[in-house]
């Protein structure tokens, strides 16, 4: 079961970084600390969360721009002032793009600003957040790894994995399709460079979700976004070292990359 004191989100204004404030918010065992980012917490796309804000204390929104290393250090240092000497248990790099397109009109300026987004914005803050994550794990009684003591979580998609490319005949997106085949490395990846600071690092598969981003072609996702998120945190809280540096689904069932 999960039970984390601090999680942060990124993109929690809509989708299923939203529905994950609201799930975690909603749980008997609620953490202390949500942390909700987005790029424009004033804007009107933020009105879901504010109010989400307004009703439990446990949610802090805060601005940040996964594509902006000033804006991830400036919510970082914020983060850091509400721990008050504490760690962070979980991070989820939920925040990501899509940019439509065919192989044969896909542009280098999409390609590079979907990688920009989906890419190096987890992994800077990944980098950003790394000494509250290590701070947990060595704050905890717990041995090995698990999600409730410090973990990070990579939203990626089974449409990066190079064996699936999961609805190709619906939408070849090769900017976003790549951009998650990187971000699972990005994953494996930390998941070796942090295993000795028992940091949990997975890559996950939501589900492809109703969503402004999951509805990109006519065929309707086929997963609700409530029914995702629930099957998410249900995976999260059974998570462990086995686990580490591995591509599952919102169930936990493991993924081919």
């Amino acid at each position: 079961m999960l039970n984390v004191r601090s999680v942060l989100v990124t993109g929690s204004n809509r989708g299923i970084g939203l529905e994950l404030v609201r799930q975690l918010v909603g749980k008997r065992n609620t953490p202390e600390w949500v942390f909700a980012t987005c790029r424009d917490p004033e804007g009107p796309r933020a009105q879901d969360l504010k109010n989400l804000a307004e009703k439990y204390r446990s949610v802090k929104i805060l601005p940040m721009d996964i594509r902006d290393p000033s804006s991830i250090q400036a919510a970082a240092a914020r983060v850091t002032d509400h721990l008050q000497g504490a760690g962070l248990n979980l991070l989820i790099n939920n925040a990501g793009i899509v940019k439509p397109s065919t192989l044969e009109s896909e542009t280098a300026e999409d390609m590079s600003e979907v990688y920009k987004t989906n890419v190096i914005g987890p992994m800077m803050v990944s980098q950003a957040i790394l000494p509250l994550l290590r701070k947990a794990s060595q704050e905890s009684p717990q041995k090995g790894m698990n999600c409730s003591k410090s973990a990070i979580v990579n939203m990626s998609s089974e449409g990066g994995s190079i064996t699936n490319l999961l609805a190709w005949d619906l939408g070849h997106v090769v900017n976003y399709r790549c951009s998650k085949a990187a971000l699972n490395m990005l994953t494996r990846c930390q998941a070796l460079g942090f295993a000795k600071d028992e940091i949990l690092c997975i890559a996950l598969h939501p589900g492809w979700v109703q969503t402004d981003m999951g509805n990109f072609s006519e065929v309707q996702a086929p997963l609700a976004v409530d029914t995702s998120v629930r099957a998410i945190l249900n995976t999260l809280g059974h998570l462990s070292e086995k686990d580490n540096g591995t591509f599952v689904n919102w169930e936990g069932a493991a993924l081919p990359w």
